[in-house]
């Protein structure tokens, strides 16, 4: 447990944490919540005049589960789902290589140390239905009409995939934000592009809802999978080479599992006045 002291006086602690470079702010919460708002958010995101991450995650109590997670983007809208923070946090809750569970907008997820050190995290099913993505209107979501042909599917949160002959030859500056700002996307949607370069390895970059480009994203990186999969372009297991590093996926009986490393950078205080300033 991150330990927590007396905001009104000493500030708030936090641990940031990344998983292959795709950054976090953990906040433990499960004694003593602050409450957050949208304004804090993006100034503890501010990369130059604040902390700076990708996603920020509150871990809090629940009866049912070992935590309940909120996930928070650097623009300060919330995310239904993080895979990478979720591996930080369960690096930080497990015990030896035990498992915990953990409540999300997702649903109960569960994590894992693994024999070789890398936390596994069981994502849960995929949504692949238009209305649940969400879409805006009746689409093959297997062949979203866009330039590009991408494929659409939810992991708690939107994603779009387009495969591509060259991954790194795309201007993800601009097909990003114009593909997460598609009026076809009500809710905004994550993006990748994928290099298939075997049918169990695949050439990933990531553009996140709310954040920009990221060295990784594991939520992406599910959808990678499933949409690969639905394509018959990847089979039920494969490494993708993201800008960070490398991450494993795998389908296994309807959930999608996604495991690699993650590392604890440090832990700090929020001064007590600085928050009261960006409420």
């Amino acid at each position: 447990m991150i330990p927590q002291d007396d905001t009104s006086r000493r500030g708030l602690r936090f641990r940031k944490s990344h998983g292959l470079g795709n950054d976090f702010v953990l906040l433990d919460q499960r004694e003593a919540a602050v409450a957050l708002t949208p304004e804090l958010v993006r100034a503890i995101g501010d990369r130059h005049r604040g902390v700076g991450f990708d996603q920020l995650a509150e871990i809090l109590p629940d009866a049912e589960a070992d935590a309940r997670l909120i996930f928070w983007n650097a623009d300060g809208s919330q995310a239904g789902a993080c895979g990478n923070a979720t591996r930080c946090i369960g690096d930080l809750l497990i015990n030896g290589t035990g498992e915990v569970t953990l409540k999300t907008a997702h649903g109960r997820l569960s994590a894992r140390r693994r024999a070789d050190g890398m936390v596994e995290v069981d994502m849960g099913e995929p949504i692949v239905g238009w209305r649940d993505v969400p879409l805006a209107r009746d689409v093959d979501t297997l062949h979203v009409p866009l330039d590009g042909d991408p494929a659409a599917c939810s992991m708690g949160n939107p994603h779009c995939t387009y495969f591509v002959e060259d991954a790194d030859a795309v201007d993800l500056g601009s097909l990003g934000p114009a593909t997460e700002n598609d009026p076809l996307f009500p809710e905004r949607t994550n993006v990748q592009v994928v290099q298939i370069l075997a049918a169990d390895r695949a050439r990933v970059r990531v553009w996140e809802r709310g954040v920009g480009p990221t060295l990784a994203s594991g939520s992406s990186s599910c959808a990678v999978l499933v949409n690969g999969n639905r394509r018959g372009l990847l089979g039920e297991r494969a490494t993708l080479v993201l800008d960070g590093g490398e991450i494993e996926v795998a389908l296994s009986e309807g959930h999608v599992l996604m495991a690699g490393p993650v590392a604890h950078v440090f832990e700090a205080v929020l001064s007590a006045d600085w928050i009261e300033a960006h409420r």
